[in-house]
């Protein structure tokens, strides 16, 4: 995609629930992504969607839209498996739709066989799609899921 491409990416964030849970204390202001990622994290702009998928659930928690360009900060924030693993680079969000409870996640195997993204994947091992801690997401994969996470962050049991 060109730099110069106004359409939106969509961004697929892999948390921890702990990792969830931090960025809800914070009010998703920021998200942030691994030094691994720095080609990717280059090209996150104003505009572009993040949905957060947490590990274990199996589900995504919320979805936000990015507001500001991407910074570099070695602040801790998030924990990783890693020791002295940071998410520098960094870039503010505004949350869209975020799951009150995790029980209420929205679940992805429902999904997957509707999803292009994992069709990469063996059905049997559609998880391997979600590993790692960011994704390039297909417009029709994220409005799917965002719209279902829209739908179950106004339920309220």
């Amino acid at each position: 995609m060109p730099e110069n491409d106004p359409s939106p990416t969509h961004w697929l964030l892999v948390s921890s629930p702990q990792n969830f849970e931090t960025s809800r204390r914070r009010g998703f202001d920021i998200a942030g992504m691994k030094s691994r990622h720095r080609k990717k994290a280059e090209t996150v702009k104003p505009g572009d969607t993040v949905l957060f998928y947490v590990t274990g659930k199996k589900a995504i928690g919320g979805l936000a839209e990015v507001t500001g360009p991407v910074y570099e900060d070695d602040a801790h924030i998030w924990d990783s498996t890693k020791a002295g693993e940071e998410y520098p680079f960094r870039f503010p969000i505004r949350p869209i739709a975020i799951i009150a409870h995790p029980d209420d996640f929205v679940g992805v195997e429902e999904f997957v066989d509707a999803l292009e993204y994992p069709k990469r994947w063996p059905r049997a091992n559609w998880t391997l799609a979600f590993q790692g801690n960011v994704h390039k997401l297909p417009a029709h994969d994220q409005e799917l899921l965002a719209s279902a996470v829209q739908e179950a962050a106004k339920s309220v049991k």
